[in-house]
């Protein structure tokens, strides 16, 4: 069973990111080649390892969170944050790449690192590992927002 709830906690943020990458394939190449970037922009082969090991940090987290025992009122919040920040991480890849508006993006951005950042805390009371396990997410969260921005100033 323990595999099987694994494989699912992995399983939920990869899906998210599959489905946040319908909308950037739609603009990568296209809209998004258009634009003025910063200097710090990594190349876009960056990306896709560096989500999907995000993602799979994000699965293990959610795992450990899930296989306590007890399903107290702090595995609840855990978990509604841990669904409710998944939910940005998509709408920021609708908003950025789907509708092609950087300043919409940018107050989803904003809105998606607070959910991280309370999904950390949820975690470090259920457990301190899932959350050092968010905190990469965290930062490539926060270098995301830089960009975000500075796209947005720079075009």
């Amino acid at each position: 069973m323990n595999k099987i709830k694994l494989f699912i906690s992995i399983a939920i943020p990869l899906f998210a990111g599959f489905l946040g990458s319908i909308f950037t394939n739609t603009s990568v190449s296209t809209w998004y080649q258009t634009l003025s970037v910063p200097s710090l922009n990594p190349p876009g082969w960056v990306f896709g390892p560096v989500w999907t090991v995000l993602y799979i940090l994000m699965g293990t987290a959610l795992y450990r969170v899930w296989r306590k025992k007890e399903m107290g009122l702090d595995i609840f919040w855990a978990v509604w944050f841990f669904f409710a920040q998944l939910f940005f991480n998509i709408a920021w890849s609708l908003l950025f790449f789907g509708m092609e508006n950087p300043m919409l993006a940018l107050w989803g951005i904003g809105i998606l690192w607070i959910f991280i950042f309370f999904n950390v805390v949820a975690f470090f009371k259920v457990d301190k590992k899932s959350a050092w396990l968010m905190l990469p997410y965290l930062a490539w969260t926060s270098f995301a927002a830089y960009l975000n921005y500075a796209i947005f100033v720079l075009n």
